[in-house]
């Protein structure tokens, strides 16, 4: 028969094999998931760092990575632009619709794929706060401006959509509201 002490031993190793197996198998999930996520066809590979375009008054060094700066975007006052995954992002600064400097070349991706036969939908947003006809009509100048630098690189105006413009819901930053945003389709 087994002794006690055996008992303790076997329950000992049979712990240690059931957690190697639960760490191979987590081991296992994890690079199938990154290898998954990696391979997307809907999304580009590039980081998400992939251009940060601020308003000529940013102070910011060129090489802080994008996460700062949209944590400093969100904060900040000043228009800029961010481009990730393929979307173009255009901040404003509060109750203006200029376009932050840096424009065109953020946008030389997107008049490329307008040329290659995709359309271009442009979707400008704004928050609750104050009010609501102003804001949507801000929204919507900020939305023309867009779609006006993306006619003078050449785009042809049938290749773009216009949504309404939505309002921002949740706890999201000023500036998140104050954006309009560009994507291929």
């Amino acid at each position: 028969m087994f002794s006690q002490s055996d008992d303790e031993q076997q329950g000992w190793m049979l712990g240690l094999l059931l957690g190697l197996i639960a760490l191979v198998i987590a081991l296992v999930l994890g690079l199938a998931l990154s290898r998954v996520g990696a391979s997307r066809p809907d999304q580009p590979t590039e980081a998400v760092e992939s251009v940060v375009v601020p308003a000529p008054v940013s102070a910011m060094p060129a090489a802080v990575p994008a996460s700062a700066a949209l944590a400093a975007q969100a904060v900040s006052d000043a228009a800029s632009i961010t481009v990730e995954y393929g979307v173009v992002k255009f901040y404003f600064a509060s109750g203006e619709a200029e376009l932050a400097a840096g424009a065109a070349d953020a946008l030389v991706d997107v008049v490329k794929g307008a040329r290659g036969g995709k359309k271009i939908l442009i979707s400008g947003f704004h928050d609750a706060k104050g009010n609501a006809a102003r804001n949507a009509e801000l929204a919507r100048q900020r939305a023309l401006a867009v779609r006006q630098a993306l006619i003078a690189a050449g785009v042809s105006d049938s290749q773009i959509r216009l949504d309404k413009p939505a309002q921002t819901a949740g706890t999201g930053s000023d500036a998140e509201a104050r954006r309009v945003e560009i994507a291929l389709q």
